[in-house]
């Protein structure tokens, strides 16, 4: 449904304490470095609270107060993005917006769109400035709430936000279970000097994009993993794990609805996340704080029948390639890929057929109890970007959710495909 949200008020919510003069500047690392000047999106959905003596005006300030404590800590996200070297961690703040729909919780997520998400959160995508995080805290007419957030890719990626998320929630709920964020991706990736903006990214515009989200349940997904699988004895892992078999299953699908004549001028590809943190030697913790995470790159065979190789194998093995080695050959390219390097005359004829994609899977989006419950439903919003396709667990069960960016013109044809259609399953979040 479509819901109208307005904006009630505004603040600035600085660090509790002042950062000490010596930690004023956060130097970005490489991968920070090559990471887009774009705001990621996430939004909180929580029900009333059952205690029915805490009103939404206190809800509201003590946001605001856990937000300052925990600003102390992740000093840099009260800070200001500085060209592409730095943060300067100056306490200038968090932007704060209050605001109010005119629906409630349960109505909205009887069949949720994707796209009026934006509408909870403090800026529009496109408005990207030197924040390097803000937060809106709409409430529903029934007393749920919203809290919508946008944070710097710049400063952080999807670990670290969520690093920073769940120390946010833990000092709003008074728990003792607070990370120590380690500031200290500059030194395992160096900065460039010569960086002095982001590379252009490969595939952003403002298009006429379109966001739909595809409910795969449990069964679904099996069904899927069990059609990916393969029958070779000498295969390690021969089930397909879901964002394995999803990422197939949803690439093919893709393929078949708007490439239906095969062109042999074209590449396809998928573009995937790994993080690199369990990847070092030794293994690093998950509470370094930037972009410790890179984009892998897999070409695949659209004439092959059988999927595990032509699709999964390709993907397991680009994602196993995301090592200290393959930062390098980023940085022996300028800080692009290099696939994006040796297809560059390909990329901007448009005859790359790709997706990117990625797995918020297995991440604690459902965590963050501020003291009033955990979310009953969390997602993303309407990107800027085309050919995105991110996966979202399903509170409940072994069930994922599909968040899928398309031009207008590809999405027409994706979402009435038959055989998409015939594993989807209700969109109502009260189905988890």
């Amino acid at each position: 449904m479509k819901v109208n949200v307005e904006v009630i008020s505004t603040d600035t919510i600085k660090p509790s304490s002042s950062t000490p003069d010596h930690l004023r500047r956060h130097t970005l690392s490489f991968i920070d470095q090559i990471t887009p000047s774009i705001f990621m999106p996430l939004v909180l959905f929580y029900h009333r609270d059952a205690r029915a003596n805490i009103t939404t005006e206190e809800r509201q300030d003590w946001i605001k107060k856990s937000m300052s404590e925990a600003l102390t800590r992740f000093y840099p996200l009260a800070g200001r993005v500085k060209d592409n070297f730095h943060v300067d961690c100056n306490d200038e703040g968090v932007h704060y917006a209050e605001a109010k729909a005119n629906c409630s919780l349960s109505e909205f997520l009887e069949d949720p769109n994707p796209a009026e998400n934006n509408k909870f959160l403090p800026f529009s995508l496109e408005d990207v400035n030197e924040l390097a995080l803000a937060i809106q805290f709409t409430s529903f007419d029934c007393g749920g709430i919203a809290i919508g957030f946008l944070f710097a890719h710049k400063v952080a990626d999807a670990s670290s936000f969520f690093l920073f998320l769940n120390s946010f929630a833990a000092i709003a709920r008074g728990s003792g279970d607070i990370a120590t964020p380690r500031f200290e991706a500059a030194e395992i990736f160096p900065p460039e000097t010569f960086l002095s903006r982001s590379p252009s990214t490969w595939g952003m515009g403002m298009k006429n994009i379109v966001i739909k989200r595809f409910v795969f349940d449990a069964s679904a997904v099996a069904a899927i993993r069990a059609k990916y699988s393969s029958n070779d004895p000498n295969i390690e892992y021969p089930r397909p794990t879901r964002v394995e078999a999803l990422s197939a299953f949803i690439y093919s699908r893709f393929l078949a609805s708007t490439q239906p004549d095969a062109d042999p001028n074209k590449i396809c590809t998928v573009f995937h996340i790994a993080n690199l943190r369990p990847r070092m030697e030794p293994p690093l913790s998950e509470n370094y704080f930037g972009n410790m995470s890179v984009s892998t790159a897999s070409v695949l065979s659209r004439d092959a029948e059988d999927g595990f190789r032509s699709i999964v194998i390709p993907v397991r093995d680009g994602i196993r390639k995301a090592d200290m080695n393959y930062v390098k050959s980023f940085r022996e390219s300028g800080g692009h890929s290099s696939f994006i390097r040796e297809n560059a005359e390909r990329l901007r004829k448009g005859e790359v057929i790709s997706l990117a994609f990625t797995s918020l899977c297995r991440f604690p989006v459902f965590e963050a109890d501020f003291g009033w419950g955990k979310p009953v439903w969390a997602g993303s919003g309407r990107l800027i970007f085309p050919n995105l396709v991110t996966f979202f667990d399903r509170k409940s069960g072994s069930g994922v959710e599909v968040w899928i960016n398309l031009d207008e013109e590809d999405m027409a044809k994706f979402e009435v495909d038959k055989e998409l259609l015939a594993q989807v399953s209700s969109p109502k979040v009260s189905a988890v």
